[in-house]
């Protein structure tokens, strides 16, 4: 359902992405891993149109785009089809729960608002926080105001959710929360690419896992050989470091 061929972005005379190659297929969850700096969250970010990409080429849902001459109608159909959940939440802090939720329902698609209350309500419902909604974005949690935020991602009926870090936020407990929703969202077969440093999440809940390093995917495999069996030496470097940090907490 998505492919991208040889995309690249620079902030300057900085080299961000090197001609990154992705294939996502409908039901797939994939995890983009790797260290800060590598260019993830700017992968991510190129995917949604939150920036311009320098060059490369986008087939979105049978839609061929090439990202340098993309143009707005392109990017507004693409981007109806697809959610976004950030890192810090994003929510209206002078809107209710909601409202946060169907805001862009009414706004931007144009729905009645009844309509659109009531499917924000059977998404608030599926993250655990119907009865939240009611209340403003101060009042509740950081895990809280995730589900909220992930729950007005999914009220646009989305072909595919971009996750950006969404537990680096939280504290271990909010992380729980969080990763549950997006655990049951797996199993219900969204489609989803998420930036992320839980490893546990990575290895136990994607089909698949992206290793960046330096604006390049070096690895790419199913969780599983991922994990076991890293091929790239940098990989192996990667993994080798996350499992000491690991054996050090125990």
């Amino acid at each position: 359902m998505l492919e991208l061929k040889n995309l690249h972005k620079s902030f300057g005379n900085m080299q961000v992405l090197k001609g990154i190659d992705l294939t996502v297929e409908k039901g797939d969850v994939i995890s983009v891993i790797g260290s800060s700096g590598s260019g993830k969250t700017t992968l991510l970010r190129c995917l949604n149109f939150l920036e311009k990409a320098d060059d490369g080429e986008l087939v979105f849902d049978g839609t061929v785009c090439d990202l340098k001459k993309i143009h707005k109608k392109q990017v507004y159909e693409i981007r109806k089809k697809t959610g976004f959940v950030f890192q810090n939440y994003n929510l209206f802090r002078n809107k209710t729960v909601l409202q946060n939720v169907t805001e862009g329902l009414v706004i931007a698609r144009k729905i009645r608002r009844e309509e659109a209350e009531k499917t924000a309500l059977e998404v608030l419902e599926k993250v655990g926080m119907a009865d939240r909604a009611g209340t403003f974005p101060h009042q509740l949690s950081g895990g809280q105001q995730q589900r909220v935020a992930i729950a007005r991602a999914l009220a646009a009926k989305p072909k595919i959710i971009y996750f950006d870090e969404p537990t680096s936020a939280l504290d271990p407990e909010r992380t729980v929360e969080v990763l549950q929703v997006m655990k049951k969202l797996a199993e219900e077969g969204m489609t989803m690419i998420v930036v992320t440093h839980e490893m546990s999440f990575a290895r136990n809940v994607s089909s698949r896992v992206i290793f960046m390093d330096d604006g390049k995917i070096l690895e790419e495999a199913p969780a599983g050989e991922f994990f076991n069996s890293p091929k790239n030496q940098r990989t192996k470097e990667f993994i080798g470091l996350l499992d000491a940090e690991g054996a050090e907490k125990a």
